[in-house]
């Protein structure tokens, strides 16, 4: 048998391929949009992809199942479990072979047995590998978002992403029984998760990519919940904020995502004519740079978002699927990444591309470039001391409830556009989340909404607390 790992770190998604030596067939599970990375590594193996199948209708990316049936000539496999709301709308016109609970998948002599385990969502399986040629018994489970190292997959997605009211409860119950089934099987079984830390599918997944069911039945939290109710409490607490994309992700990948082929690369743009594109109200120009980069001179009207591993996290939160989109990257080669990274979670609007360099060309034409200010905790205190400065806190609700600066007003990064009404209009605009990254991103969301002084804090609310300043706390009701 042979087992390969992929992982998106802009995702922090992993997608796996299991093949069978002996017969060259091959299997892939949850693959990401770019079916070129599983071609490659099957041809590389002496394999070809006769199979192709996901764990569950995915809320995070673009699931390249289909992308890549078409692309191999494989066959695929689609969950029939979940009842009738769960279905594949594109399962019957792709031949898709549907999976129940106890069905099995052959791949050569590899068996791999289906177990149903809703939680995550109701359609959710989990797939048993069994290599027949040495054992008898299975080596490890693709857990998908099911169970992950340390942590499993939050059951609150569809209420809180995809406005399924009533589901969070009955899917932490569901959850719950999943797990006591599933924590039946051996200790050895490997667990191959379909997440790792950095995902927004759980609350605190580790960086770890593996583990065995036995070390998660000891030091996994959820394990350590007998008893239903206390299950149910633990799971919903403290789970961050979905980002907004996840409901377009679930509609996209529940109807069948468009099938891309190979596309021609993104032109490359004429840098003089920005000002144009800026007065578009159907384009939106994306500067890609690191924050320090564009805090200190970028182009007004053009929105932040930077290339790191936050980067599809922070373009599904911000980004409209309704626009064009122009890119400012620093590189052919950040190019492509950038491009994948949008692609990847459905935002295949893409223009074009402009280097970094028509920056400094704008400035050289005699346009000016627009900066963000920055200030200390203590250079904040003295100022708020002496004239009205608003001090808005962009971190996410749990982050908030925490912990937070007295006086601040919260409006999350995701809902800034929602939240203008509440920045008063007339005072400097202090951004503070927990480091200065993410204050630095919407520093440029809120330049683009017209607010005129904005200021990030440097080193967050993390340095003022570290710095022992005072701190509220929202107290629970009841």
């Amino acid at each position: 048998m042979i087992l390969k790992r992929f992982y998106d770190e802009l995702l922090a998604q992993a997608s796996y391929m299991i093949g069978c030596q002996s017969t060259g067939e091959a299997l892939v599970l949850d693959p990401g949009r770019d079916p070129e990375i599983y071609l490659q590594a099957a041809r590389s193996e002496g394999l070809r992809i006769t199979h192709v199948t996901e764990t569950h209708i995915h809320a995070d990316f673009v699931s390249g199942s289909r992308e890549l049936a078409a692309a191999a000539g494989a066959q695929i496999y689609l969950s029939a479990e979940g009842g009738r709301d769960w279905q594949y709308g594109f399962a019957e016109a792709d031949g898709a072979e549907l999976l129940k609970d106890g069905d099995e998948i052959r791949i050569g002599e590899i068996r791999i047995r289906v177990m149903h385990t809703p939680g995550h969502t109701p359609e959710h399986l989990a797939f048993i590998v069994t290599d027949t040629a040495v054992a008898d018994r299975p080596m490890g489970a693709v857990t998908g978002d099911f169970l992950f190292v340390g942590d499993v997959g939050r059951p609150d997605l569809l209420e809180k992403a995809a406005g399924l009211q009533g589901t969070m409860e009955s899917g932490a119950r569901d959850l719950f029984r999943s797990l006591q089934r599933f924590g039946k099987l051996e200790d050895w079984i490997q667990i191959w998760p379909g997440h790792g830390a950095g995902s927004a599918c759980g609350k605190g997944l580790g960086a770890v990519p593996t583990s065995t069911l036995g070390y998660e039945r000891l030091f996994n939290w959820a394990f350590s919940h007998d008893d239903e109710e206390s299950f149910v409490k633990a799971v919903l607490e403290g789970q961050p904020d979905p980002p907004r994309y996840f409901a377009e992700m679930k509609r996209i990948n529940r109807d069948g995502p468009r099938i891309l082929g190979k596309a021609p690369p993104p032109p490359k743009l004429d840098p003089g004519s920005v000002g144009e594109w800026l007065a578009d109200s159907e384009v939106v120009v994306v500067d890609t740079r690191l924050e320090a980069a564009f805090t200190g001179g970028h182009i007004p009207g053009t929105l932040n978002i930077p290339k790191n591993r936050s980067f599809t996290a922070n373009a599904g939160w911000l980004l409209p699927y309704s626009k064009d989109l122009i890119l400012i990257v620093d590189g052919e080669e950040a190019g492509v990444e950038v491009v994948r990274g949008l692609t990847s979670i459905g935002l295949d609007r893409i223009r074009g591309l402009l280097p970094t360099s028509a920056i400094a060309e704008w400035a050289r034409s005699g346009h000016r470039l627009e900066t963000v200010g920055r200030i200390t905790p203590e250079e904040l205190e003295d100022r708020r001391a002496s004239e009205p400065v608003t001090l808005l806190d962009v971190r996410w609700q749990n982050e908030w409830d925490a912990g937070h600066i007295p006086g601040a007003i919260h409006v999350p990064m995701g809902y800034l556009e929602e939240g203008l009404s509440r920045i008063p209009e007339t005072r400097p605009v202090v951004l503070a989340c927990a480091s200065g990254a993410r204050s630095a991103v919407s520093a440029g969301v809120l330049q683009r909404l017209g607010v005129k002084e904005v200021i990030n804090l440097e080193g967050g609310f993390n340095r003022w607390k570290a710095e022992g300043r005072p701190v509220d706390v929202e107290q629970p009701e009841g």
